[in-house]
């Protein structure tokens, strides 16, 4: 499927979670900007704890604890988020982090579909053009 249709089937899939097609888009972003202010007091209640701040992260997030177990990474688009689609993104808000060596919980139950994309869309306002469009370049939108 070409970028285009997926821009299609994703506009499609946020106009399903409750966001209006006519929401202002965040220029050259896929999401709005109302997406981006629920996402703020999202992250605020379930993701600052661990992954800090401006979705900063730890600074030795590369480097495995005591127990085994990774530290939460930056979100801002410093570490590897941005190599993830957004269904990937989105499957690990889902099941936690424990299937990729670290220990976030899993949000399946707690958030709603459209604060997931919303959370997603916040820490994404941190990543630069350079970074959004090299996460767009590698299939951001599947």
């Amino acid at each position: 499927m070409n970028k285009g249709a997926w821009l299609l089937c994703l506009c499609m899939w946020v106009a399903g979670c409750g966001i209006g097609e006519d929401a202002p888009k965040v220029t050259g972003r896929w999401y709005a900007q109302s997406q981006v202010d629920l996402g703020r007091k999202v992250y605020a209640e379930y993701c600052i704890g661990c992954h800090r701040e401006n979705a900063q992260g730890t600074a030795s997030w590369r480097e495995l604890t005591p127990d085994g177990s990774y530290p939460p990474p930056p979100l801002n688009g410093t570490a590897h988020a941005w190599h993830h689609p957004l269904g990937v993104l989105k499957r690990t808000i889902d099941e936690g982090g424990v299937p990729l060596g670290g220990k976030m919980p899993g949000f399946r139950d707690k958030l709603k579909e459209e604060e997931k994309l919303a959370v997603i869309s916040y820490f994404q306002s941190f990543w630069t053009d350079e970074i959004y469009g090299a996460w767009l370049a590698r299939g951001g939108l599947k």
